[in-house]
């Protein structure tokens, strides 16, 4: 790209653009719009949503808190180590930020291991070897799709399992961003390529960086159909999203205008506010012979058939170009085109404020504090070339004011609260493929609506309690709650989750009263005790006919259906902690 061009070329270059747009009284020609902030949530208004009424929490500690903001979910043991972290929670929390951002220095073999020991086979398998096994191997549905099925399943063992957490929950993040449908049937066998080495590689590193490796993915290649995209016919699906939804923001979406009436942004004159539809048409041209290697009968090269990433010389339009305010001169070398408008895109400051709003939103709230959302952006763009630019804004957002104070502004969604569930109740099953009750969680967790990854729009999964709070969406959550607190081990040797033995460990069985054994589980579960009311409720469900404060219940499990008291008690504190698990304080952190 060229930073500036003289008066007589700017002018044959304005003329060219006229001609091949047909911009001239352009019947669909609108204006910039004014610079406004952008919209609180994602997705079209709620138009017939019931209004919303302010549900005032009990504030948890601190540590609750900030694990739950950070973490899939807070437990005795990571509540702990985070309050022997420091003297302050100021100390603890930068302590236990600064160590979940260096994730290669905490020692996450045991859920490496538990992974093999469950039968995962195709995690660490090479693109190559994914395209070979699974693409070209006359093999059958299942075995085709393997691979991103595990992947699917292997982010609720980590959810669960890992202790680097907040790369965790990082990852989740990139992937709702940059969505990629697993089920996708073309995609799904390629699948652990694009989370490991697209996703995973960068979700702590550099924003451009991630932006190519996304570009050149062959998982983003053939669900976005940039495979495709050549000279003779071209196509626009990537280059739109990649605007759209991987960079600006729709609400930086200028339609179809004349480029070279695009107001200067603000926060730098050298960019233009936003992008148009040209700049849609002319990334897409950039990103023209960006494909892969499926073995086209136009290939000619050796390794033609191995799912990598390939830039064919012959379908790319070498032709110059007028991008983001920038000029590309004709016949660039390879690649060269598409690199530099990702320099443009990852450069722009609107890219680094609607990045930092998603992050933002993600990490302290539903509507993102605009102060913080600038500060972040402005330590997004700052670093936009350094190596450990994510890990730098993502520090900046959770060591600030506005997310300390944070509280019971995000609700978790139907994955983050079975995660939630599972690793407060002790869980140590590990989910796989092939195995009952495996598949009976995967069935139950579709019907929540958040399968891992597979959001069949290229926006990703919404993150907004807004779209979290239909009857059918909790229905199912708390329904699937209740599932894991009931079901058996299909091993035959007990419960699924041990919720009688943790009980036993925590409280003594002369000691079973409703009101001890509500109190032992809502600080387990919450790690804190919640309102009076809830209080009441949860007691007087345990205590069914007897006295909350002095009858002990019995460690027993019989019939007494005369004396509910007495009546299948075990059944009943399961029930009890299910009531927990669906509870406003569990569900929002």
């Amino acid at each position: 790209m060229h930073p500036g061009l003289s008066q007589a070329e700017r002018a044959a270059l304005e003329r060219a653009h006229r001609e091949r747009y047909g911009l001239t009284g352009a019947p669909r020609y609108q204006r910039a719009p004014k610079a406004v902030a952008a919209p609180p949530g994602a997705g079209p208004g709620l138009e017939k949503a019931s209004p919303r009424r302010l549900l005032t929490l009990p504030t948890p500690p601190f540590a609750v808190r900030a694990l739950n903001r950070m973490s899939y979910g807070a437990t005795p043991e990571s509540i702990a180590e985070f309050n022997a972290l420091g003297d302050t929670d100021r100390a603890r929390l930068t302590a236990w930020v600064d160590r979940q951002l260096a994730p290669d220095t905490i020692d996450d073999s045991a859920v490496d291991q538990r992974l093999v020991d469950a039968g995962y086979t195709t995690l660490k398998k090479s693109l190559a070897r994914q395209w070979r096994d699974h693409v070209r191997g006359d093999v059958e549905y299942a075995e085709r799709m393997r691979p991103g099925w595990e992947v699917q399943r292997e982010a609720l063992v980590r959810a669960v399992f890992s202790q680097r957490q907040l790369f965790e929950v990082a990852t989740a993040f990139w992937h709702d961003h940059f969505n990629v449908m697993v089920s996708d049937y073309d995609c799904c066998p390629v699948y652990g390529h694009y989370d490991r080495n697209v996703i995973r590689a960068n979700a702590l590193g550099n924003f451009r960086r991630m932006l190519e490796h996304v570009a050149r993915s062959t998982a983003m290649m053939i669900y976005l159909d940039n495979k495709s995209n050549r000279r003779s016919g071209p196509n626009e699906n990537f280059a739109r999203e990649l605007l759209e939804l991987h960079t600006f923001g729709a609400e930086n979406y200028l339609g179809f205008m004349d480029p070279f009436e695009v107001p200067p942004c603000p926060e730098d004159p050298d960019y233009p506010i936003g992008y148009t539809d040209i700049d849609v048409y002319e990334t897409a041209a950039a990103f023209t012979g960006w494909t892969i290697n499926n073995n086209h009968w136009e290939f000619t090269h050796p390794e033609k058939d191995n799912g990598g990433f390939y830039y064919h010389a012959d379908w790319h339009d070498s032709g110059p170009k007028f991008v983001l305010g920038r000029f590309i001169y004709p016949e660039r070398p390879a690649l060269q085109d598409g690199r530099d408008i990702l320099d443009r895109i990852a450069s722009h400051p609107r890219v680094a404020r609607f990045i930092c709003r998603k992050l933002v939103r993600r990490f302290v709230a539903d509507d993102p504090p605009q102060v913080l959302v600038d500060s972040a952006a402005a330590v997004f763009r700052a670093n936009w070339q350094h190596s450990q630019q994510i890990k730098r804004t993502l520090r900046h957002i959770l060591l600030s004011d506005e997310a300390q104070h944070a509280w019971g502004r995000k609700t978790r969604r139907p994955f983050e609260a079975v995660a939630a569930t599972l690793r407060v109740l002790g869980c140590q099953w590990t989910y796989r493929i092939d195995e009952n009750r495996s598949n009976d969680l995967n069935w139950r967790m579709g019907f929540t609506g958040h399968q891992p990854y597979d959001w069949a729009a290229p926006n990703g999964y919404p993150d907004v309690a807004t779209a979290w709070s239909g009857a059918s969406t909790l229905g199912m959550t708390w329904k699937l709650q209740n599932w894991l607190t009931e079901t058996n081990n299909v091993a035959g040797d007990g419960k699924l989750l041990p919720l009688l033995e943790i009980t036993r460990a925590g409280l003594r069985p002369s000691l079973w009263t409703a009101n001890r054994l509500v109190q032992f589980w809502c600080q387990r579960i919450l790690g804190y005790q919640p309102t009076a009311q809830r209080l009441a409720v949860l007691r007087g469900f345990m205590a069914q006919n007897g006295d909350p404060a002095t009858y002990v219940i019995e460690d027993t499990n019989t019939w007494a259906q005369n004396d509910l008291k007495r009546h299948y008690n075990h059944e009943r504190l399961r029930s009890m902690v299910s009531l927990i698990l669906m509870s406003p304080e569990f569900l929002s952190r």
